[in-house]
C-alpha cells in the first residue's frame, strides 16, 4: 500500500518563508528621501549658509544609510512562529524587531489610521502588547494565508494598507521632483563659479 502524499498544511510547517520589503516602495521612499535633499548642501553652498555644505553631505547620506536599514526588514515565518527582523548592522535602539510564537497569537485586531487606513495588529497571550503585522511586504497576500494556516485565525477582510499604484503614482512624481532638482542644482553650481 503506497504512503498518501503529505497535507499541504504539514508541507508549510517545515518550511521558512521569507518576505521582503517591496522593491516599488522601497525605490520610491529612497527616491523620494534622495529628492527632497539632495539640493540642501548646493544651496547651502549658494547662500553661504552656516551650516558648512560638507557636514549638512555627510549628514544626508547618514540619514540615507538609515533609511535604506529601516527598509531592509523581513518578515520570517517558520514553525515556530512569525518575527520581524532588521539587518544586523542596523542600530536596534531605533528599530527593534520582534519574534511570536504561534502558540502566543491570540489574534490579530484592527486599528484605523489617522488617515482613515486600517491597519492591524497581532495581540499575544502572555502580555498586553501588540505587535504591527507587516503590510509592505512582496506577497502580502501569501503571508497572510499563512497566519491564518497557522493560527487559525479568520483573516479574509486583511488587506494591505496601500496598494502599488499609489507607489507608482508617488514614484512619478518624485522623478519629476527629481528633474526639478537637477535643474535647481546645475543652476546653483553655475551662479557660484
Amino acid at each position: 500500500m503506497s504512503e498518501l502524499p503529505a497535507s499541504p498544511s504539514n508541507q508549510l510547517s517545515s518550511t521558512t518563508d521569507i518576505f521582503r520589503v517591496s522593491p516599488l516602495i522601497r525605490i520610491t521612499l529612497l527616491l523620494l528621501y534622495v529628492a527632497l535633499t539632495a539640493p540642501l548642501p548646493f544651496l547651502s553652498s549658494f547662500t553661504h549658509s552656516a551650516i558648512p555644505a560638507s557636514w549638512l553631505s555627510i549628514s544626508l547620506a547618514i540619514g540615507f544609510i538609515f533609511l535604506y536599514g529601516a527598509l531592509s526588514d523581513r518578515v520570517i515565518l517558520d514553525s515556530e512562529g512569525i518575527q520581524l527582523v532588521y539587518p544586523q548592522w542596523f542600530p536596534r535602539f531605533f528599530r527593534k524587531g520582534w519574534a511570536l510564537s504561534w502558540q502566543d497569537i491570540q489574534a490579530l485586531k484592527p486599528r484605523i489610521t489617522g488617515q482613515g487606513g486600517i491597519i492591524y495588529y497581532f495581540v499575544s497571550k502572555d502580555s498586553d502588547r501588540a505587535y504591527l503585522l507587516p503590510m509592505r511586504v512582496v506577497g502580502f497576500a501569501r503571508l497572510v494565508k499563512l497566519v491564518e494556516e497557522r493560527t487559525g485565525i479568520n483573516t479574509q477582510d486583511v488587506r494591505p494598507l496601500s496598494q502599488p499604484w499609489m507607489y507608482l503614482i508617488l514614484l512619478v512624481f518624485t522623478l519629476l521632483l527629481l528633474l526639478m532638482d537637477s535643474w535647481t542644482i546645475y543652476t546653483a553650481l553655475t551662479l557660484t563659479h
